[in-house]
C-alpha cells in the first residue's frame, strides 16, 4: 500500500476512475487494471479513515482522563466548602 499517499489524494483518484468508467471513457482493454487501482486506493483511504478514528479516540481517552484527574484534584476542595455552607446553612435555619 502507498503510505505516502494522503486520504484526499486518494479520493480524488478514486473519484477519477469511476467517473471514467461510469461515462465510458475507460476502454476495456484497461477496465480491470482501473478496477484494481480503484481497489488499492479504497484500502489506502480505509486505512487512513481507521488510522484517523483511533488517533482521535486515544486524544478523546486522555482529554476525559485528564478531564477526570482534574475533577479529583478540585473535588476535595468543593466539598470543604459545600460542607462550611451547609453548616452555615444549618446554623441559620436552627
Amino acid at each position: 500500500m502507498e503510505q505516502n499517499y494522503t486520504y484526499t489524494d486518494a479520493f480524488e483518484e478514486l473519484q477519477t476512475i469511476v467517473h471514467d468508467i461510469e461515462t465510458g471513457e475507460v476502454s476495456v482493454d484497461v477496465l480491470a487494471e482501473k478496477i484494481k487501482r480503484a481497489s488499492q486506493l479504497i484500502a489506502i483511504c480505509k486505512a487512513k479513515l481507521t488510522a484517523s478514528e483511533e488517533e482521535v479516540d486515544r486524544l478523546l481517552s486522555q482529554l476525559s482522563q485528564s478531564n477526570k484527574e482534574e475533577d479529583a484534584e478540585e473535588d476535595p476542595e468543593d466539598t470543604e466548602e459545600d460542607d462550611d455552607d451547609l453548616e452555615k446553612f444549618m446554623d441559620e435555619e436552627g
